[in-house]
């Protein structure tokens, strides 16, 4: 199996999603994580759904990973967390700003231990700035970020998303820049600090309200599922339910408006471009959903599959687990876990080689690999 990651050891002081989730993707990667976790360990082993006492969003987000329990509020267990500090490649914490200084953790003092190490900083506001200290809830970073803001029906209130999207953001943007950090340290022998921030990340991925907002001075409007600057690009419906059609270019809304039994619509001025169609899209819809509703889904998505029109349906997180393509792309694989023996993980999506990495066991007990950890590091006479 490709480990391009082999060899690079990790301390993981995170808890929760971002950080964890940062640190399952490098695991994934062959790299060494070890988790260190306070007494009664990372929040998450305390939030369900369970199975057999077990979390399921702590199993998914610390796979491949290994537990030291250490009492930070403790010296002796400070001590013993700057040694394991001063001996690894990487260093991860989602405490609030200031936190880690405190505890004798920040990134000043353990680069200065170990010039060579990468330490990555993840929180809600980032570690400067005038909201570095607000609250770093995913909720709080949708809601200021200009995402909830455009997210929601048409006509309706602002929604959030249906994930943490904000935490898996920054934990995906942390991999990445401890990656470029690890590349930059291979030419110059220095390590980094990284500053990464829920609201950053988020913010800098919104880049359909950044065009409205930034070059054509407009806030971006709720419209519910369709596209807010192309048409048809959206749902509409079936007589059992919605397909999704999307339509991007002339030659796409010429097939369409055959298919659909108006020919005619190509010519009309409301629909000439994309732009004027999305200006008249209430009746774009109904000339669509005149012959969506007629037939049930499938029929629909088989008579513009076969017009060269990309459709589908809306499906479960059932259905997109259990289809054929997903099994045979490897979503979901099964790890050897110490209380539930297979445990199911999504691991990272990328292929390398044609392979796809994924950690080589599930999560770990709480402080299940002290032993091992502290004897490995040469300090098992210190605990």
């Amino acid at each position: 199996m490709n480990r391009p990651l082999a060899g690079i050891k990790v301390l993981d002081l995170s808890r929760v999603l971002a950080g964890p989730y940062c640190t399952a993707l490098l695991a994934d990667l062959g790299a060494e994580v070890i988790k260190l976790e306070p007494p009664a360990g990372d929040d998450y082993r305390h939030v369900g759904p369970f199975s057999h006492g077990e979390s399921a969003l702590f199993t998914l987000n610390n796979r491949g990973k290994r537990s030291i329990v250490l009492d930070l509020k403790v010296p002796e267990d400070q001590a013993l967390a700057q040694m394991l500090a001063e001996q690894v490649d990487v260093v991860v914490e989602n405490f609030r700003p200031g936190v880690a200084e405190r505890l004798g953790l920040g990134a000043a003092a353990l680069r200065a231990a170990n010039p060579r190490l990468i330490y990555c900083s993840i929180s809600g506001f980032g570690q400067e700035g005038p909201f570095k200290d607000l609250p770093a809830y995913d909720l709080i970073v949708q809601a200021m970020s200009g995402l909830m803001a455009s997210t929601g029906e048409e006509g309706g209130g602002p929604l959030k998303t249906g994930e943490s999207i904000a935490d898996l953001l920054a934990g995906l943007f942390a991999s990445w820049s401890i990656m470029a950090a690890l590349v930059q340290r291979n030419s110059t022998g220095q390590g980094a600090t990284l500053d990464v921030a829920m609201y950053d990340a988020l913010f800098s991925v919104l880049t359909t309200s950044h065009a409205l907002h930034l070059y054509a001075g407009l806030l971006p409007q709720r419209v519910g599922n369709r596209h807010p600057l192309s048409t048809p690009f959206g749902c509409f419906a079936t007589s059992d339910g919605q397909v999704v059609i999307t339509v991007l270019n002339p030659r796409q809304f010429s097939a369409l408006a055959q298919l659909v039994g108006a020919p005619q619509a190509v010519d009309d001025p409301r629909f000439a471009t994309d732009a004027s169609r999305t200006e008249h899209e209430p009746a774009l819809k109904a000339l669509i959903e005149n012959w969506s509703r007629k037939l049930t889904t499938e029929e629909a998505i088989a008579a513009l599959s076969a017009a060269g029109l990309p459709a589908a349906p809306i499906w479960d997180i059932a259905q997109a687990i259990s289809n054929e393509h997903s099994a045979a792309r490897g979503l979901v694989s099964l790890l050897q876990h110490p209380v539930l023996g297979e445990a199911p993980t999504v691991g990272q999506p990328v292929r390398f080689d044609g392979e796809k990495p994924v950690a080589a066991v599930s999560a770990p007990r709480l402080g299940g690999d002290r032993e091992t950890i502290l004897r490995e590091f040469g300090l098992e006479k210190r605990a």
